[in-house]
């Protein structure tokens, strides 16, 4: 059965982007481009939320380092907004409800799933029990002032199991965890 990550970038205080701040906060470097270029080659089909779509889309279109490598990949953008066909190639519009749709596509599928940024869509899937593994690569910046699309509100709480980590360029973190949804704090331990 395919498995789901969530894939995010984002600052220490935990924003997917910063008002003014160049894509990637300026500090993408050879390192990381080269990891996303090899995992890129992955097979796998990537999901995402319409504005999340507008945004790579526009990337894609100005020729954005780090995005060409996203564009063979096939992907499948959930929105009752946009209208298809979509102008970034090998992107399928769904607007059926995306928990219903990734459920089958598990079920189904062949092609392991992965999302780009799109909180909402992931706090979904999250709820849902529907994804596998969470994936986050840090960048050494705090976007107090600047920082906009906060990631984690409204998320549930989630316990991590750490199941991989890296260091890009010498300041990148990548994190990848196990994710297990809690319904409630966990018991205090009085040992």
């Amino acid at each position: 059965m395919p498995t789901l990550m969530v894939d995010f970038i984002t600052s220490l205080d935990g924003y997917g982007a910063a008002e003014g701040w160049p894509g990637l906060w300026g500090l993408g470097g050879p390192e990381y481009f080269g990891w996303l270029g090899e995992d890129a080659k992955s097979e796998y089909t990537l999901l995402m939320g319409a504005n999340t779509y507008r945004l790579f889309a526009g990337f894609a279109e100005s020729g954005e380092e780090g995005i060409e490598e996203l564009t063979p990949i096939p992907k499948i953008v959930f929105s009752r907004t946009l209208a298809a066909p979509l102008s970034w190639a090998n992107t399928t519009l769904v607007e059926q409800d995306a928990v219903a749709v990734v459920r089958s596509m598990k079920q189904g599928g062949q092609s392991e799933l992965r999302t780009i940024g799109s909180p909402r869509l992931c706090r979904s899937l999250l709820k849902a029990g529907l994804v596998d593994r969470y994936r986050v690569v840090v960048f050494p910046v705090v976007n107090g002032v600047t920082g906009r699309d906060r990631i984690y509100d409204g998320w549930p709480d989630v316990a991590l199991q750490m199941v991989d980590s890296r260091t890009f360029d010498g300041r990148l973190q990548l994190l990848e965890f196990v994710p297990t949804v809690l319904t409630g704090p966990p018991e205090s331990s009085t040992d």
